[in-house]
Formats: C-alpha cells, structure tokens, sequence
C-alpha cells in the first residue's frame, strides 16, 4: 500500500482552509450564547484527562452524523447553536472535522490549535469527565 500524501499534509491542507483558534480566544468565547464547543477526543482520552468545562463530547465517528438534522442521528444539543469550535488531543482531528463541517456548508465553525495539549498548558481549567447514569 502507498498514500501520496500523509496526514500531516491533511491537517496542514485543512488548517489553511479553516479558522484557527488558539486556547486563549477560545476561552475569550466560552459561555457564548449559541457556541458549542465540541471536544472529540476518544471516551478514553476523556476518562484519563478530563475535559474543558462546558465542552460538549461527540465522538469523531459521528460528529457529521450528529450534526445533520436530516441524519437519523441528529442530536438536539446541536438546535440552539450557531457557532462550533472544535477539539482534540493535538489538533489534527478537530483540524480535518472542521474541514469536513465546512465541506458540508457550515460557515461559523472553527478548531483549537494544540487541542487539549495546548489548552492544559495554556489555560489549565479541565474538569473530570461526568459519570454516566
């Protein structure tokens, strides 16, 4: 098997292409009427390092699905929102996802630059993530 262009090309494609956040104007927007920050690190990144206050999980997997009101999956925390800032581990993920939601028409969607990384050493607020009931 061959690729012709790896990930880091992906993200780098992506991150031209999309807004880029970094920690501190994303904590500036925190709290916004309409943002939705969506964390989509893996349930097991969560349960190890927890997640920024108010973020909203969806795994990356269904992110498009969960998003779409036309999807079977559609999730309602998505009707009051008019803006989306997306998160990872790093930021290669919410980099491509935002490309992805672009791609689909959203215009007021943007990604963490570093992801979690960079916003526990930026900002340091995490909280643990909720148990389940």
């Amino acid at each position: 098997m061959k690729i012709t262009k790896g990930v880091k090309a992906l993200v780098a494609e992506a991150e031209e292409q999309v807004i880029v956040l970094t920690p501190a104007e994303v904590d500036e927007k925190l709290g916004q009427v309409g943002l939705t920050l969506v964390d989509l690190r893996d349930i097991r990144e969560l349960k190890r390092e927890g997640t920024i206050p108010g973020a909203l999980h969806v795994p990356r997997g269904m992110l498009e699905f969960w998003i779409d009101p036309e999807s079977e999956y559609y999730r309602k925390e998505f009707e009051e929102t008019k803006e989306v800032i997306l998160f990872c581990n790093k930021g290669s993920r919410s980099a491509l996802a935002a490309l992805s939601l672009k791609a689909m028409g959203m215009t007021n969607v943007s990604h963490m630059q570093g992801g979690m990384t960079q916003w526990v050493g930026d900002i340091g607020r995490v909280e643990p993530l909720p148990e389940r009931k």
